[in-house]
């Protein structure tokens, strides 16, 4: 510890003659200042320096490292307890403590699990003056768990409706960071209305369409392994409702109207409200009977959580949160209670005292509830320690009293509650030390008259030495009348003069000898400005002038500095600083302003300001500007050998003031016709002093520039040659590295001819090693840039320098700079290589470091090569594919990623300099194990039947193992796409074929298959297929039950069936299950906007009702969602009004099918009342038709759309089989306007030709064989009115 500097002044009494300074101690003790020579010489209890956190959180994957250092003298040595018992390490093999050190380095990687070595640790460092002890150490590895496994099902909601999505993620150590991704891994969006709350889950206020997706995935990282977890993804569907019913908010948490908080002082408070309603509800957050913390509060999530930064106490209170929306407001009051784990008031001092001296530690803290006080001795709880007679404790205070040697030990005070501990260690040493005065000798202090000044006497001494200082060499000492004396030893000057120069003596005496110190004292003129800058009012486009003249102590360096309105000058141009003013050209409006004048030494600053007013200018003519025209009349004067004057009149400035001059020059000699930038002055000046470079052939030019531009360059000068001189620069960038490991090639850049400064350029190269007593090497050589010195021993470090000359002599000592020698291919390989394989993908390689000696080069690091062993088919091939991995520098182990498992694996370790790589180390194999085998290569499903599929299989292309079995696991999917019951069944890993039975016929089935190993399941691949309807079979071969359907999507057979005002929509869909289609139909040829019906689920066929009679119409089909794709148009035609035709077709078919009967009966029976007549014989009509080949009733003619002939009306004769008309010849209308009969279902439910809908969705169970498409059927009332449509 550092002496203070004590602000507090002590004066003492005037009447004594010599004035002496007694520092006395604040607490009776003295402090040590942390001064490295005085702590070497002291004896001094243990300290800890350094200490592992109280929660210790380890990673499993690294070794274990609890750190302990402390300091003391002599060195303290260490001990260990781990869970209140000793903790022997010699015991353990794997756990070492570091040399001069107690820390423990629990070595887990080689062997050994992080779990064994949880506990509580604690370090004790001892010498003879004490014991000091560390925190208790809680050591517990990190976890990264699982999820639990579970079966989410998917979430449908109509829209509007509130969610949430739990997450619970699994309890790691430290708690994981919980955010929401796709598949995609990008971060779901949050607002107002989505967002993740505090426990992870996420919630919607209300759900939109937009929100469905099948891939909301809660991730859990955890950063202290850097693993990721994810739980299953969840799929929501939102249907879109016509219009959602608006509501108040309500809250989803927290729940109730009121809850409680508790949270620990320093901590950040987090409060969180979410609620839900329509529309999306707004949070606020207030403070009741008081105001939020402005400074330390923070809204986040959208508002939706209250932070408050550092609380404490005084944030306990009851807070409320409303959620407001349209409709309504709702609030919810969070009770907060603030406590705190202990907290320092006043932690104990390490005291020093001399013997006989009294002093007193120290223990308060503070904390909610109050922590209680204990005291510690040497680490042993004080009450059962050694008895002290110079010791006395009076609650959280030790108090000593005539201290003694033996009293010298170290204290803990340790104050605890329910939420935590506080342990602080504090010494007491009990020494006798003469002075030491600890302030630099001859220290020099350089003040400004009239200004205070302070010379330090830093000192330490027991007993606490007085203090005396002197003035001159046998000056007497000095007294309180000038000067003033502080308790830390400091001299102060209160208005230093200049007869206060000289050298001033700091005494220390104690009983124990004396010690002095002298420091020396130089007062200096104070700098001042002699002629300041003055208020100026110009006129814009004119040209103003700032004075600015400083005198200042000449043993001073002043520098001046100009500001405008206390920031930099404007980067411009036409500002122009000067020694002793500033200059503003063509003046503007906005150059009005303050304009500063700052003085700087080392030791003081002063300044002056002036305010500059722009104004208007006088109106005149208005000029014609241009550039300058070029100076003229350039003249050389005052030539010297470094220098020339050369002057000039400038041309006119064509209206514009010129701003400035530019210098160029030619060398005639070295670079004839080529111009150079030689100066630049102020357009104001018209002289100019040039340095000149020695054998140049100089001529010179100027141009003037203005606002407008640049003017011609003016007439060359007359020509004026430099004498030649030595150089005055050496060649730059100078290496030295080696082509060959026996040589030395040492490079640089040479001087141009400007730079030789004479003729005859050479350089003189000279080199020797670095590290032996060999005497420089030199070469003189041409104006080159290289040179190659040979028979060099590789790979060494030289010593170089290339020194420029010409025929005057020779350029300043060059810098020395360092190369190295040729580099050859190291010598030796890695020794001790190790491979610890992690798991079935990565392993661990070490090594040991070759010598330095056989590298040889500079070390470029290490490189493994491996490869994997052939098996039989592959050792054929000539060439093996190895893998390279460099690791840079000198590491020494490094790890092998992407290995495939269950595999055998071959490498070997070289070392790599600038040259290339050293040998390889022994072959190492090591053998991966066993893992999760990739998807089947294929999965088909062939020869379906009414109640069987056959499955065949390719297995894995990455077995990755021995496969155990495969996994197969169906279920059937009905017509709304609803999933069945899962069924597992286990097949064993030689079969590539397998036939499932007794399955139900026309039915739709989904397959997971996936093979396994010993470690576990592997990906899977998944199919789907359809048992046949019947054995006909009722698909064409190209759309058969039971083939895959194809994944590319794509509507075809867009087919329309037309009525009078509605028509039956059909298409065909291949592609990706679960999509939702819609139809847009408008009139064709029309320009008004498409209209648009969204289907039911996933079906294939729609009815549009309401059309417009005899009108043609467009159609098409379209996919909802990412798919996105459209089938092509169609067009259809209704059919024309009839004006006796109904709304409901199954009563208009039922009218007249039996007004057509009633008109055949009577027909029939006027045909044979005649034929009766004629042959006058008597025919009964059931005989008539008993005669006849074929009894059944014939069906509808669909060319005119007339009746064949009916049965009698006595003959009650059932219809055919498979016919859906009943008995009674009725149809019965079905209740829903959305049956499946509007959307063609009715009687045989098929469209068109090509079989797209036939049989798709009809309710029929079995079909009679016939030929085509044709049915023979006997025709119902609606089938003959659907004919006649």
């Amino acid at each position: 510890m550092q002496l203070k500097i004590m602000p507090k002044k002590k004066r003492l009494s005037a009447g004594r003659v010599p004035l002496i300074l007694f520092l006395c101690q604040t607490i009776s003790a003295l402090e040590v200042p942390l001064d490295p020579k005085l702590l070497e010489d002291l004896v001094q209890p243990p300290t800890i320096t350094h200490q592992s956190p109280k929660d210790y959180i380890i990673d499993p994957r690294e070794n274990i490292v609890i750190q302990c250092e402390a300091k003391g003298k002599p060195p303290p040595s260490f001990s260990w307890t781990r869970n209140g018992t000793h903790f022997d390490i010699d015991k353990d093999p794997l756990v070492t403590m570091k040399p001069d050190s107690g820390t423990l380095i629990i070595n887990i990687m080689s062997e050994g699990k992080a779990e064994t070595y949880e506990g509580v640790y604690q370090c004790t460092a001892r010498n003879e003056r004490g014991a000091a002890i560390s925190n208790n150490i809680v050591i517990r590895p990190s976890r990264s768990p699982l999820w639990t496994k579970e079966k989410l099902e998917p979430i449908t909601l109509q829209n509007g409706q509130p969610l949430v999505l739990p997450c619970r993620p699994p309890i790691g150590l430290p708690p994981a960071i919980i955010f929401w991704m796709d598949n995609s891994f990008q971060r779901l969006p949050q607002s107002e209305r989505v967002s993740q709350g505090l426990n992870g889950d996420l919630y919607f206020s209300n759900v939109l369409p937009e929100d469905t997706r099948e891939d909301y995935i809660c991730y859990a990282r955890f950063n202290h392994t850097q693993t990721i977890q994810q739980k299953q993804p969840i799929s929501l569907k939102v249907i879109s409702a016509k219009s959602s019913r608006e509501r108040p908010p309500t809250f989803l948490t927290p729940e109730g109207n009121a809850s409680h908080k508790e949270e620990l002082r320093g901590n950040v408070l987090s409060l969180e409200c979410i609620a839900e309603g329509l529309p999306t509800p707004l949070i606020y957050w207030i403070k009741e009977d008081g105001t939020l913390p402005t400074n330390r509060t923070v809204y986040r999530n959208f508002q939706k959580t209250l932070q408050i930064i550092q609380v404490s106490e005084a944030d306990s209170g009851n807070y409320q949160c409303i959620a407001k929306n349209a409709l309504g407001a709702i609030h919810h009051t969070i009770s907060v209670t603030v406590k705190a784990a202990p907290y320092w008031i006043m932690a104990p001092q390490n005291l020093v005292l001399s013997p006989g001296e009294d002093g007193t530690l120290i223990c308060r803290a503070n904390g909610n509830p109050k922590p209680r006080i204990s005291w510690l001795t040497n680490g042993v709880p004080i009450e059962i320690a050694p008895d002290d007679p110079s010791r006395r404790i009076d609650g959280d205070t030790i108090i000593f009293s005539n201290v003694q040697e033996r009293s010298s030990a170290v204290y803990q005070c340790n104050a605890s509650n329910e939420y935590g501990y506080l342990l602080a260690n504090a010494f007491v040493n009990v020494l006798a030390e003469p002075p030491r005065i600890l302030t630099s000798a001859n220290t020099l202090y350089q003040v400004i008259a009239n200004r205070p000044a302070f010379l330090d006497c830093a000192f330490f001494g027991s007993p606490l030495p007085t203090i005396e200082w002197f003035k001159g060499a046998k000056g007497s000492a000095l007294h309180e009348d000038i000067y003033v004396f502080h308790e830390n030893g400091t001299l102060e000057i209160p208005v230093a003069q200049k007869d206060n120069t000289g050298t001033y003596t700091c005494v220390a005496r104690n009983k124990l000898g004396t010690a002095k110190n002298e420091v020396h004292v130089e007062v200096k003129d104070p700098t001042r400005i002699i002629e300041q800058p003055e208020y100026a009012v110009v006129q814009r486009g004119s040209t103003v002038s700032f004075e600015c003249r400083v005198k200042h102590d000449h043993t001073l360096i002043a520098t001046v500095t100009w500001l405008k309105d206390n920031g930099e000058l404007p980067n411009d141009e036409r500002f122009t600083v000067a020694k002793d003013h500033l200059v503003v050209t063509d003046v503007r409006d906005d150059d009005g302003g303050t304009y500063t004048c700052v003085a700087n030494t080392t030791l003081d600053d002063v300044s002056a300001s002036a305010v500059l007013s722009v104004v208007a200018p006088t109106p005149t003519p208005a000029p014609i500007y241009d550039v300058p025209n070029p100076p003229f009349d350039l003249e050389l004067t005052s030539q010297l050998d470094t220098s020339v004057q050369l002057s000039w009149t400038p041309g006119d400035d064509n209206n514009s003031p010129i701003t400035k001059f530019i210098i160029e020059y030619e060398d005639a000699m070295h670079e004839a016709g080529l111009w150079h930038h030689q100066a630049e002055v102020s357009g104001t000046q018209t002289t100019a002093q040039l340095k000149l470079s020695p054998y140049v052939n100089y001529s010179f030019r100027v141009m003037a520039e203005n606002s407008i531009g640049r003017s011609l360059p003016s007439e060359a000068s007359e020509q004026y040659q430099t004498k030649a001189a030595e150089p005055d620069k050496n060649p730059t960038a100078v290496e030295g590295l080696g082509s060959e490991p026996d040589n030395l090639v040492i490079t640089w850049k040479p001087l141009n001819g400007f730079e030789s400064n004479g003729p005859g350029l050479q350089y003189k190269v000279s080199w020797r090693q670095k590290d032996g007593d060999d005497e420089w090497t030199s070469v003189v050589v041409a104006n080159v840039s290289k040179y190659i010195v040979s028979g060099t021993p590789t790979f060494v470090p030289y010593l170089i320098k290339v020194q420029a000359l010409n025929v005057v002599g020779f350029a300043p000592e060059p810098a020395v700079v360092m190369g190295h020698s040729g580099e050859d291919l190291p010598m030796v390989a890695p020794g001790n290589v190790r491979v610890n394989v992690v798991n079935s993908t990565l392993a661990e390689v070490h090594w040991d470091p070759v010598p330095l000696k056989s590298i040889r080069g500079h070390l470029q690091g290490y490189r493994i090569y491996y490869w994997k062993a052939q098996s039989s088919s592959q050792r054929n091939r000539r060439h093996i594919e190895k893998k390279i991995l460099t690791f840079q520098g000198s590491k020494t182990h490094g790890m092998l990623p992407g290995l495939e498992p269950f595999s055998h694996y071959t490498l070997n370790v070289r070392v790599v300099n600038g040259k290339g790589e050293g040998p390889a180390s022994p072959d190492r194999a090591f053998s991966t194990p066993e893992g999760v085998p990739s998807a089947p290569s294929s999965l088909k499903i062939v020869n379906p039947t009414l109640d069987s599929l056959t499955l065949e299989w390719d297995p894995p292309s990455h077995p990755n193992g021995l496969l155990t079995e495969y996994t197969l696991k169906y279920q059937p999917i009905n017509s709304t796409h609803e999933l069945g019951p899962l069924i597992d069944l286990k097949i064993p890993a030689n079969k590539t074929r397998w036939t499932l039975k007794n399955l139900n016929f026309s039915t739709r089935y989904k397959f997971y298959f996936y093979a396994q190993t010993s470690v576990g399941p592997g990906s899977q691949i998944t199919e789907e297929a359809v048992t046949t309807v019947d054995e006909a079979g009722i698909l064409p071969p190209d759309v058969g039950a039971g083939k895959v359907q194809a994944v590319n999507p794509r509507i075809s057979n867009l087919t329309a069936a037309a009525a009078e005002t509605s028509a039956n929509i059909s298409w065909k869909y291949e592609g990706p299950e679960h999509v939702n289609f819609y139809v847009e139909y408008g009139v064709a040829g029309s320009k008004e906007e498409w209209r648009k019906e969204i289907v039911n689920g996933s079906w294939s066929f729609f009815g549009l009702k309401g059309l417009m009679p005899g009108t043609a119409y467009k159609v098409r089909v379209g996919a909802e969602g990412d798919s996105g794709f459209v089938s092509s148009e169609a067009v259809f035609e209704t059919g024309p009004a009839m004006a006796s035709r109904q709304v409901d077709i199954a009563t208009q078919g039922w009218f007249i099918g039996l007004m057509c009967a009633v008109a055949l009966l009577i027909l029939i029976l006027l045909i044979v009342c005649f034929i009766r007549r004629n042959k006058g014989g008597k025919y009964p009509v059931k005989e008539k038709e008993d005669a006849h080949a074929d009894p059944e009733i014939q069906p509808m003619k669909e060319d005119d759309g007339t009746f064949g002939e009916y049965s009698d009306a006595e003959d009650h004769k059932p219809l055919k089989k498979g016919s859906r008309t009943p008995s009674d010849r009725t149809v019965k209308k079905e209740d829903s306007d959305d049956s499946l009969v509007d959307y063609g279902e009715g009687v045989n439910g098929q469209f068109n030709e090509d079989g797209s809908f036939i049989g798709q969705y009809s309710g029929k169970k079995e079909k009679e064989p016939a030929e085509g498409n044709e049915s023979s059927e006997a025709p119902s009332p609606v089938n003959a009115m659907n004919s006649f449509v």
